[in-house]
């Protein structure tokens, strides 16, 4: 009945469509990210996240300024 899984048992054949797979993969996540403008401009505005130090107000968020 599951015959064809048998051939996923050898290494000569699970390991070229593998390799297929995960660059298909990869293609097409590259593809999603660079297709639309806006979403690249958008996930391009998300690498300053981490240096943004401030909140919604404009206060900085250090804790010296608490003080």
């Amino acid at each position: 009945m599951f015959e064809w899984l048998s051939w996923f048992t050898h290494m000569e054949n699970t390991k070229p469509f593998v390799l297929v797979l995960f660059t298909v993969t990869f293609v097409l996540i590259i593809l999603y990210v660079f297709s639309n403008r806006n979403r690249s401009k958008r996930l391009e505005s998300y690498k300053n996240i981490p240096f943004d130090d401030e909140d919604e107000n404009g206060q900085s968020k250090d804790i010296k300024n608490e003080q």
